[in-house]
C-alpha cells in the first residue's frame, strides 16, 4: 500500500486543515453518538483516520482517558500533535495502514468517518472487516461514517465506494448488533455537499 501512503502524505504536505473534503471544526455527529452510548471513561478508544481530525482533542476534553490515533500518513499525525500541543501527550499516536494493524489489545469504540469508503475492492473490504474483529472487544461499539449511496464516487484524488446500513451490516456480519443508522450531510469547506451513511453496531459477546 505504499502509493496509498504516499499519496496521503502528498495531500497533507500540500493542503491545509480547511482544504480538506472532510474537514469539519467540530465533529457533532459522531460526538452525540457517543454521548448517547454513555461510555465508561476510561474506556478504549481508536480513531482510524484522524490524524488530522479534530475528533480526539474533543474527546479529551469529554473526559476519556484511552484514546489512540491511527492514520497511514505520518504528516497527518504531526499535524494532529501540533494542533494539541503539549495535551497531544496523552494520545496514543500509530502511523500505520489499518489493514496491516495488529493491536495488542482490544477496544470498545472503533470510530472511523471518512476512511472506510476508500477501501474499493472486495479483499480490502474484507480485510478491515477482520482488523475490526480481532481489535474490538466483546459488547464493544464501532461507529462508521461513510458515503452513503447518494455520495461522492470520488473523493481526494480517488474512488470510494458508497453503501446504506444494510451494506454495512452485511459486511460485518451477524457478530454485530445495529444500535443506530441515519443518513447526514457533510458541508464541505469548498461549500460542496457529502451525503454520509452513519452507522453505530455493538459486537455481540460470543464467549460466555
Amino acid at each position: 500500500m505504499e502509493d496509498i501512503k504516499s499519496h496521503w502524505e502528498a495531500i497533507y504536505a500540500a493542503k491545509q486543515p480547511h482544504e480538506m473534503s472532510w474537514w469539519q471544526e467540530i465533529p457533532k455527529t459522531s460526538l452525540e453518538i457517543i454521548h448517547k452510548l454513555h461510555l465508561s471513561k476510561s474506556s478504549r478508544i481508536i480513531d482510524i483516520g484522524g490524524g488530522d481530525s479534530t475528533f480526539a482533542g474533543f474527546l479529551l476534553q469529554d473526559g476519556f482517558t484511552d484514546i489512540t490515533v491511527l492514520d497511514i500518513a505520518a504528516k497527518a499525525i504531526e499535524r494532529g500533535k501540533h494542533r494539541l500541543g503539549p495535551a497531544a501527550k496523552k494520545i496514543h499516536w500509530i502511523v500505520n495502514d489499518v489493514l496491516d494493524f495488529h493491536p495488542p489489545s482490544g477496544y470498545d469504540l472503533w470510530h472511523d468517518r471518512a476512511m472506510f469508503h476508500f477501501l474499493t475492492s472486495e479483499e480490502q473490504i474484507a480485510a478491515y472487516r477482520d482488523v475490526v474483529r480481532d481489535s474490538l472487544n466483546d459488547n464493544g461499539h464501532i461507529i462508521i461514517g461513510t458515503f452513503s449511496l447518494h455520495g461522492p464516487k470520488r473523493c481526494s484524488g480517488l474512488p470510494t465506494q458508497q453503501y446504506d446500513a444494510e451494506d454495512l451490516q452485511l459486511i460485518l456480519g451477524n457478530e454485530y448488533n445495529e444500535i443506530q443508522s441515519f443518513t447526514t450531510d457533510h458541508i464541505t469547506p469548498a461549500g460542496l455537499t457529502q451525503n454520509f451513511q452513519f452507522c453505530c453496531f455493538q459486537k455481540i459477546r460470543v464467549h460466555p
